[in-house]
C-alpha cells in the first residue's frame, strides 16, 4: 500500500499461490489499524468483484477502481495507476529486493521497509 505519492505505507509480502485480491484483505486488516483514517484506495481491475463491497462493510473505506479501456491498443498512461509502478521501480534500485533473496517474508517486508527509508533519508537530506 502506498500513499498519493508513492511512499509505502504498509507492506504484507505472502506466498505467491495467494491471488492479489485475497492479500489485499491481508493488508486491509493491518491497515485499519495502522491509517484508520483512510478512506479511498485507487485499485486496477484484479482487485474488483466482492473485495470493493467487503471493503466499505468490513473496513469502512471505498475501492475505486481504475481500469483501462478495451479499444486502447499498446500502452496506455492511467491515472493514479502509475504511482505504484513508479514506487516499484524505486524499490528496484535495491539489490536485495532486485531478486527474491529472503527466505522469510518478515524478512522481505522488512528490507522493503528498509529501502524506503533510505530513499525518504535521502530526499529529506537533499531539501
Amino acid at each position: 500500500m502506498v500513499d498519493s505519492l508513492g511512499l509505502v505505507l504498509l507492506v504484507v509480502v505472502h506466498s505467491a499461490g495467494l491471488q492479489d485480491r485475497d492479500g489485499a484483505r491481508l493488508v486491509f486488516e493491518h491497515l485499519i489499524h495502522l491509517f484508520p483514517f483512510i478512506r479511498l484506495i485507487w485499485a486496477d481491475g484484479g482487485y474488483a468483484g466482492k473485495l470493493v463491497k467487503q471493503a466499505r462493510t468490513c473496513w469502512g473505506f471505498a475501492i475505486q477502481i481504475i481500469k483501462r479501456t478495451d479499444d486502447v491498443k499498446g500502452f496506455q498512461l492511467l491515472p493514479r495507476r502509475w504511482v505504484v509502478e513508479r514506487t516499484f521501480a524505486w524499490l528496484g534500485r535495491y539489490r536485495r529486493l532486485s531478486k527474491d533473496y529472503e527466505f522469510y517474508p518478515e524478512t522481505s517486508e522488512s528490507m522493503i521497509y528498509l529501502a524506503m527509508s533510505f530513499l525518504m533519508t535521502r530526499r529529506i537530506a537533499r531539501s
